[in-house]
């Protein structure tokens, strides 16, 4: 390979990311100094799509921004119109609503594990190659991610784009004898949970270390899911330090702008990079796992969340991901077996001239929702900030790190097949969901 003048290496076949992006890297004199994750697809100014509708339709609309996480949407949807209206959703419709959410975190989060992210560890080219060597791993993960779309279905009408959630609480509730047969798939769910966590536990890691700022709510008492305050992690300067914010006041936090190599605005929380998504939950509210989650966190070597551990290394999240999933699978089973009918599936959320936000934690990370609306309803001003655009610059860092590593290391006899490996699995760590539409990554890298 000439590691002189320009060089340029075009990868077009990468197809477990969500959506169409590209890499930018120039090397000088064997230094990283410039990495660019130029996400390139059409905007689909969905913000600019909800203005003039009806303060209902906001969660309806919002939900076809992505196929695999629409309850996010959905939900961070409701608390932002509910809360521009003053009203709380609480008792058993708050537990619905968050037993579609751990449904939502158990199918989304298996699809990473075993479809998308598992084959870089096992040196398979995709899902197709790794079912050929470990067809019962495979099989397993396709039974937990079958598990959380029976929720789906069940509470939400069907698995994408449920049709069955609206601002209040639901169209429909569940009497409780239809919930338990999920209960019977749940239980057999949290044996494949566990062992997920044992199998993704055993993988090799490279070493690896991130010092973003660390961004998820915070529910005292319980994981944040569905509901929480926004709660940083300090972490840059090796001295972590913990601050919570108001809501209200994310925009004064979160400033986010328009950089020329990407359609995705990007983000800074109060002017430094950050990370959100599983590292930040479990760096955060990991003493509130379950009992039997966390237990699995300490079998796979992520240290106890009960005594404030963080898993700092990227390449782990995958592992954290296979917690959250045993979290959602016992929290699941737990409000279906005290769940009580409520008497009505929806209380009024009568509109006023407001403004009100709202957030969740999608499975990629907090997905912020704020709409104004007028004394009739109608939406004014809406804003998305989805896990991937606060998370883009963490990324573009995390990959120059890995590649200046590799090239510290290996020199000259780092090739560029090697380093677009790498850099696709730096990536794929953080599952960004770009469009929920995977096509391909051009990787090019410039050396001087």
């Amino acid at each position: 390979m000439n590691h002189r003048g320009t060089h340029v290496l075009r990868l077009d076949a990468l197809a477990r990311v969500e959506g169409e992006a590209a890499l930018h890297l120039r090397v000088d004199a064997g230094t990283v100094v410039e990495t660019r994750l130029r996400i390139y697809e059409p905007p689909r100014f969905f913000e600019a799509l909800l203005a003039g509708r009806g303060h209902t339709e906001a969660p309806d609309i919002t939900a076809r921004i992505c196929g695999i996480c629409p309850i996010a949407y959905q939900m961070s949807a409701c608390r932002a119109i509910e809360n521009a209206c003053g009203v709380t959703v609480d008792g058993p419709l708050a537990d619905l609503r968050r037993l579609l959410y751990c449904g939502e975190w158990i199918e989304s989060h298996t699809l990473h594990i075993y479809l998308l992210h598992a084959p870089d560890f096992l040196g398979h080219a995709d899902v197709v190659g790794l079912a050929r060597g470990q067809r019962a791993a495979v099989e397993r993960g396709l039974r937990l991610k079958q598990a959380g779309n029976a929720i789906l279905e069940q509470l939400g009408g069907r698995p994408i784009h449920p049709v069955n959630v609206r601002v209040g609480g639901f169209y429909r509730t569940p009497a409780p004898t239809e919930l338990r047969p999920l209960a019977a798939r749940l239980r057999q769910a949290r044996e494949d949970a566990l062992e997920t966590v044992r199998w993704v536990a055993a993988f090799t890691f490279p070493e690896a270390v991130c010092d973003h700022d660390l961004l998820a709510l915070c529910d005292p008492g319980r994981y944040a899911i569905d509901s929480g305050t926004p709660a940083v992690m300090a972490v840059q300067g090796g001295n972590p330090a913990l601050r919570e914010f108001a809501l209200s006041d994310y925009d004064q936090h979160v400033q986010e702008e328009h950089v020329r190599h990407s359609t995705a605005l990007t983000a800074m929380l109060d002017g430094r990079r950050f990370l959100t998504g599983p590292l930040a939950r479990y760096a955060i509210n990991g003493r509130w796992l379950h009992p039997v989650a966390a237990e699995a966190a300490r079998e796979a070597g992520l240290g106890d969340p009960a005594a404030g551990a963080v898993c700092d290394n990227p390449f782990r999240s995958i592992v954290v991901r296979a917690v959250e999933v045993v979290h959602a699978v016992e929290e699941a089973l737990r409000i279906i077996d005290r769940y009580e009918q409520p008497p009505r599936p929806a209380v009024d959320v009568p509109p006023r001239s407001a403004v009100g936000a709202g957030a969740t934690e999608a499975p990629r990370g907090l997905l912020y929702h704020r709409y104004a609306l007028t004394e009739d309803g109608t939406l004014t001003e809406a804003r998305i900030v989805p896990p991937t655009a606060q998370n883009q610059t963490a990324i573009e860092e995390d990959v120059r790190r890995a590649v200046q590593a590799r090239l510290d290391s290996a020199g000259p006899a780092a090739d560029d097949e090697e380093l677009a490996h790498l850099c696709e699995r730096a990536i794929r760590n953080h599952d960004p969901c770009i469009s929920c539409a995977a096509h391909f990554l051009d990787l090019t890298v410039v050396r001087a």
